[in-house]
Formats: C-alpha cells, sequence, structure tokens
C-alpha cells in the first residue's frame, strides 16, 4: 500500500516536468511498481537456480590432470 503511494508520488513529480500534469505518470509509476514486485523476486529466483545447475554440474565432472 505505501509502495503503491511512493511509486505514484514519483511517477507524478517525473510527469509534472513536462508541464502537462502528472496523472498519466502516477498510473504509470504504480503500473511498474507492480510489474516490478513480480518480476525481481523471478528474477532473482531463475538466477539462483541457474547458478546452482552451473555450480552442481560443475562439481559432477571428473577433475582432469594438469
Amino acid at each position: 500500500m505505501i509502495g503503491d503511494a511512493i511509486a505514484g508520488w514519483i511517477g507524478r513529480s517525473i510527469d509534472r516536468r513536462d508541464g502537462e500534469g502528472g496523472t498519466m505518470g502516477a498510473i504509470l509509476g504504480v503500473g511498474a511498481w507492480e510489474v516490478a514486485k513480480r518480476v525481481v523476486p523471478a528474477a532473482l529466483l531463475l538466477g539462483g537456480a541457474v547458478l546452482g545447475a552451473r555450480y552442481v554440474s560443475a562439481r559432477l565432472q571428473p577433475a582432469t590432470a594438469p
């Protein structure tokens, strides 16, 4: 709830710089916040899974002599 208010305020402030108003910026700011709340955790989870798979794959490879 507070995140939505902050995102709306930031979006409104950015949109008001062009002198036309801030309603569209507030809407876009809240929309971007809602998307980021879902995408960022999913990206972190996916990245962790990829790193974990690479680590396990490297550990299962037989050691080569120098």
